[in-house]
C-alpha cells in the first residue's frame, strides 16, 4: 500500500489495518516456525514495508499536532 493512500486514512482505519497486517504476519511467521514454506514470500517484506510506513505515519501526525519537528 502507498504511503499517500495511507495518508489519507484515519487514525481508526489505520488503526485497523495495522491490527490486521500484523494478525497477517504473524499467521506467516507461524507457517515458517512450523516448518512450511509461506505462498509468497516477498510478501513478508511487503508487510513490513506497509507497518513501517503506517508507524511513520503516525508519528508524523503526533508530531504535527504538538507543533513542530523536535
Amino acid at each position: 500500500m502507498k504511503a499517500k493512500e495511507l495518508r489519507l486514512m484515519n487514525e481508526l482505519d489505520l488503526e485497523n489495518k495495522s491490527t490486521e497486517l500484523k494478525k497477517e504476519l504473524m499467521k506467516m511467521n507461524s507457517q515458517i516456525a512450523i516448518g512450511t514454506a509461506p505462498k509468497s514470500p516477498g510478501k513478508m517484506g511487503e508487510i513490513k514495508r506497509t507497518l513501517a510506513k503506517i508507524l511513520t505515519i503516525k508519528h508524523e501526525r503526533i508530531l504535527k499536532q504538538k507543533g513542530g519537528n523536535k
